[in-house]
């Protein structure tokens, strides 16, 4: 009896041991990650301690304390403040097999509401949103959330999100949104993101990748309200569609893209820029650096209405071949001087209207084009100043 009662002791101690062990096991574990975070980006460290058995066992680190470490970084946070009294979707889900990817907490910390809506008894003042590392597009995910005021992406560390279009779309009520840790690494597709968030007065920009967008159709349609755009890092190089990007911005005053890439390898031989900044009525100034492409470009209806525009610097617009310039700058009555010399006006098909009613207009350079009878040129001049100099190529 004695001997089973020692034996038992014994096994207890070691069992003991062996737990004391583990949980040091553990501490040391998750301390030594949290230590080596610090020297390498965290996508690479999550990498380099994923793949790499012997880095695990000299660590000591355990596959599941790898995982739960993991989640810190794959999973995007985004903190949502509603409008008073409005109630509506909370987000707009593609896919309803996608639903348990997405988490819902209310601002009172409740168990997870395992729906989308509000009821009219709940009054949340912050809503926060949990996306899991299977969600590879945020398509639609905020479109036609009316009763959303402002989002605040609070974590966002993934970049294997491809597709961001439509994503805020609707969102008439939104004043404010937060991109402090926004990935878009791997963005292909921006076409209506911000497209009629009629409220949103300023967005700041500055920390989009924008080098693999191929798709900024309508971006910023009718955002009506928006006076200041901060775009510094925007490369729209290998963007093949930006018709009515901004289209009836009529507060924005100045669009200017800093980091206009001007390598020749283009992925299309036409880019369509019509109507790209029609109806922004407030528009005084637009900047488009270094660009320098032998290819098709659309810019038909581009600068329509824009009648606050005194200035435009297309100069470096060089080996660029119009496919169209339909009333490319009509309307454009504040504009004194324009010179686009440099883009090929004689492979144009239509010109016509194309700087009908530009009233202040006293010197046009457009020694480009060559009238060789085929293009339309019907009102190209109409309702222009008589006293219009124009340099064209004889």
């Amino acid at each position: 009896m004695d001997s089973k009662k020692e034996s038992n002791e014994k096994e207890k101690t070691i069992e003991k041991k062996v737990n004391r062990q583990s949980i040091l096991d553990n501490v040391k574990s998750n301390y030594t990650l949290s230590k080596i975070s610090g020297f390498f980006k965290k996508n690479k460290l999550l990498k380099i301690i994923q793949h790499n058995k012997e880095i695990q066992k000299r660590l000591n680190i355990n596959i599941n304390n790898y995982i739960e470490y993991r989640d810190i970084y794959t999973k995007i946070e985004i903190e949502l403040i509603p409008k008073e009294n409005r109630y509506g979707e909370i987000i707009t889900l593609l896919n309803k097999a996608d639903e348990k990817y997405y988490h819902i907490y209310f601002d009172d910390n409740k168990e997870e509401r395992m729906r989308t809506f509000l009821d009219e008894k709940e009054k949340p003042k912050r809503i926060k949103l949990i996306i899991d590392y299977q969600i590879k597009s945020l398509k639609n995910l905020f479109s036609q959330c009316s009763f959303i005021e402002s989002i605040n992406f609070k974590r966002f560390y993934r970049n294997n999100i491809d597709d961001m279009s439509n994503m805020f779309m609707g969102c008439s009520s939104l004043k404010e949104i937060k991109f402090d840790t926004f990935n878009t690494d791997n963005v292909n597709d921006m076409s209506d993101m911000f497209r009629e968030c009629s409220s949103l007065k300023k967005l700041d920009l500055s920390k989009f990748n924008t080098n693999k967008v191929t798709k900024m159709k309508e971006m910023f349609y009718d955002c009506r309200a928006l006076k200041e755009i901060n775009i510094p890092n925007f490369n729209i190089n290998d963007v093949m569609d930006m018709n009515y990007m901004f289209f009836n911005c009529e507060s924005l005053e100045e669009v200017i893209f800093n980091n206009f890439d001007s390598k020749e390898n283009v992925k299309s031989d036409l880019i369509d820029m019509s109507f790209m900044f029609i109806g922004c009525i407030s528009l005084k100034k637009v900047i488009f650096p270094n660009f320098n492409k032998n290819i098709f470009v659309n810019m038909s209806y581009m600068f329509c209405h824009c009648r606050s525009l005194k200035e435009i610097n297309i100069s470096n617009f060089k080996n660029v071949n119009a496919s169209e310039t339909k009333a490319m700058f009509g309307r454009c009555s504040s504009l004194e001087e324009l010179d686009i010399s440099k883009i090929n006006l004689s492979t144009t098909s239509d010109l016509s209207n194309m700087f009908s009613h530009c009233i202040s207009l006293k010197k046009l350079n457009i020694s480009s084009y060559n009238n060789n009878g085929k293009a339309d040129i019907n009102g190209m001049f109409e309702g222009c100043s008589h006293k219009l100099k124009i340099n064209i190529k004889k």
